[in-house]
């Protein structure tokens, strides 16, 4: 007889086929997915930060601005950059705290607003780009913002006075639906060279003294008196019942700048914008309705340049 085992007498097991794994190394045989967008990467945040820090020293191109939410009109406003934060601080602009980014690199600019900030007792805060950039909304800002505190408004009435008070043939100038800040801190600066004695803007619908103004402007708000209306229009003829002649000026006036005879009284200018020009409730409140005479090929002036072309004419003829 044949032997059936070993010596133990055991009977021998008939091999089968040997049991697999039932799916349980399944999961270590697959991939790891799609290869992770650069957003998502450790590295990204801190190279996305140097491009940035690189353009801004370069004087790059602004950074899309995120959604903007309302601002109570009592909150604080931002200048950034280096030659309007040092222009602000050197003339003297009301301001609360200096905020200069973490491991900036100093230059004249930055070491004067420094030093102006500690004489004055600015408030000198180190953050990081990161909190600079929710400051200012998106905006370049070099490494180094000023905050201001919400201007103090005039009353229309305080304009008329101020050039009473100087024994000035008052000059004021009136925006109807400006509502870039940039042009209202142009007009500002061009009305502080030619003689103005304020600004008068509506309370809306209408461009207010905001850091971007503040940064246009280039100081000079500092000195020239912005009042707020609640109606333009009513304002307007207030100053005319005041003794005051009100110039409207608009690419479809019938009669040029220069030569309007009213230019050496107690006068009001008052800037459309430039898309729309004088509203219809404005241009009836004028005495005249002013234009600049260009070529054909322009079209139009922007709001500040055209202030500032008016501003120089009124002055030439008061000098006269």
């Amino acid at each position: 007889m044949a032997a059936g085992g070993r010596a133990s007498g055991r009977p021998a097991k008939k091999k089968g086929p040997s049991k697999g794994a039932g799916g349980q190394g399944r999961r270590s045989l697959e991939g790891k997915g799609a290869t992770p967008p650069a957003e998502m990467r450790h590295w990204y945040k801190d190279k996305a930060r140097a491009e940035r820090m690189a353009r801004e020293e370069r004087g790059g191109v602004r950074r899309p601005a995120p959604a903007r939410q309302r601002r109570s009109e009592d909150a604080p406003e931002y200048i950034g950059g280096r030659n309007p934060v040092l222009e602000a601080l050197q003339a003297g602009v009301p301001s609360n705290a200096l905020y200069v980014a973490q491991r900036m690199d100093n230059d004249d600019r930055v070491r004067d607003s420094i030093r102006i900030a500690a004489e004055r007792g600015i408030a000198l805060l180190e953050v990081s780009r990161d909190k600079l950039d929710r400051l200012t909304e998106g905006a370049v800002h070099q490494g180094i913002v000023l905050q201001i505190p919400a201007y103090d408004y005039a009353h229309p009435s305080d304009l008329v006075e101020l050039a009473q008070d100087a024994a000035e043939v008052p000059l004021i100038v009136a925006l109807d639906s400006v509502t870039d800040p940039r042009n209202l801190g142009a007009i500002a600066r061009s009305a502080t060279a030619f003689g103005a004695h304020g600004l008068l803007i509506p309370s809306r619908r209408s461009a207010g003294v905001t850091g971007g103004a503040w940064k246009t402007s280039a100081g000079t708000l500092a000195t020239m008196r912005v009042a707020r209306a609640a109606n333009l229009t009513a304002a307007l003829r207030e100053y005319r019942e005041a003794g005051l002649f009100v110039i409207g000026l608009d690419g479809a006036g019938e009669t040029d700048i220069g030569d309007v005879d009213l230019l050496n009284e107690p006068l009001v200018v008052v800037v459309g914008s430039e898309g729309k020009g004088l509203s219809r409730l404005v241009r009836e409140q004028c005495d005249v309705v002013t234009r600049i005479p260009i070529q054909a090929a322009a079209e139009s002036l922007n709001a500040g340049v055209a202030a500032g072309v008016a501003l120089y004419e009124v002055a030439r003829h008061r000098r006269l």
